[in-house]
């Protein structure tokens, strides 16, 4: 089909405007990987796309057309720690602490099925100007329960829209499907969320790939937590919602940044304090729970600590 067909459909006006099948987003999205339209031309649909607000199936059929391109590699026992690749400003990653703190756990919990988690990455997308999880694996060496994925490696086509992408300055629906590929095969994934109303849409979304996923209101949308929150899974028919409180856990964390750097963060990861690693230790009791090793967070935090 004529790349123009799909420009029309999404930019015409309000009027004229129409949602894509879910067939259409995905044959959109192959040709923009193929790079078949010119740069002009994508950037007008992905542009147009995002004005008109896209529909479910759209999203889906972006997904469908991704995956056709994906290099997978199956990890064993895991969940996807869906990252946000827009990167983050407020606060630090934590991941890099995750390592030695399952270590120590597997140690004392030799009950427990073993979990790895999956980390991707790669170059920042817009909007924000801040650090991504890409900018954090590269300093650090890969272990044995923390596995690392860099999306020039597993899915270069979408990689390589990075430098567009920056040129129109604009969140696309990229930045809303990017963030739960699984080129792990995990059996369990978790994203993050701003907006309550998002939730349906991811788990619509993504659940397909995964045994069961999990959506967390995390820092700046994203999937660690250094505040009491919220998170929210599928339960047959019924989305159900569960909030937590740090103080119940003997956590108070009140530190944020402006801007924070690249160097900030790896400061923290090297030289971290009770405060940092009583947080890390929460997110991975949360992220054991959602991948049903543990019944409760009390259960997991109970045998972290």
């Amino acid at each position: 089909m004529d790349f123009k067909t799909f420009i029309k459909a999404v930019g015409t006006g309000p009027k004229g405007n129409r949602d894509l099948s879910l067939d259409e987003s995905c044959e959109a999205i192959t040709q923009i990987l193929e790079n078949r339209p010119t740069q002009a031309q994508i950037g007008a649909f992905l542009i147009a796309w995002r004005t008109k607000l896209e529909s479910q199936d759209e999203l889906k059929g972006a997904i469908k057309a991704l995956k056709k391109f994906m290099k997978f590699k199956k990890v064993n026992d895991s969940i996807e720690l869906g990252y946000n690749f827009d990167g983050r400003t407020k606060n630090p990653y934590l991941f890099p602490l995750y390592e030695n703190i399952l270590n120590e756990f597997f140690k004392k919990n030799n009950d427990v099925q073993r979990l790895n988690f999956v980390v991707s990455g790669d170059l920042l997308q817009p909007t924000k100007k801040g650090i991504s999880t890409k900018d954090i694996f590269t300093n650090f060496d890969e272990g044995q329960y923390v596995r690392y994925f860099d999306r020039v490696e597993y899915l270069q086509e979408l990689s390589s829209l990075t430098t567009l992408r920056h040129e129109f300055g604009l969140r696309t629906a990229f930045n809303t499907v990017e963030k739960l590929l699984n080129p792990g095969l995990s059996d369990y994934g978790v994203c993050g969320v701003f907006h309550k109303p998002y939730v349906f849409k991811y788990i619509d979304m993504f659940e397909e790939y995964f045994k069961d996923i999990t959506i967390i209101r995390g820092n700046e949308g994203d999937i660690e937590v250094f505040k009491d929150s919220k998170f929210w899974q599928k339960k047959e028919n019924d989305i159900v919602e569960v909030e937590f409180f740090l103080k119940d856990y003997g956590i108070n964390y009140d530190r944020t940044f402006e801007n924070l750097t690249l160097e900030e963060n790896l400061n923290i990861l090297r030289n971290y304090d009770d405060d940092i690693l009583k947080l890390a230790k929460f997110n991975v009791a949360l992220y054991l729970l959602f991948a049903k090793r543990v019944s409760s967070l009390d259960e997991a935090w109970q045998r972290l600590n």
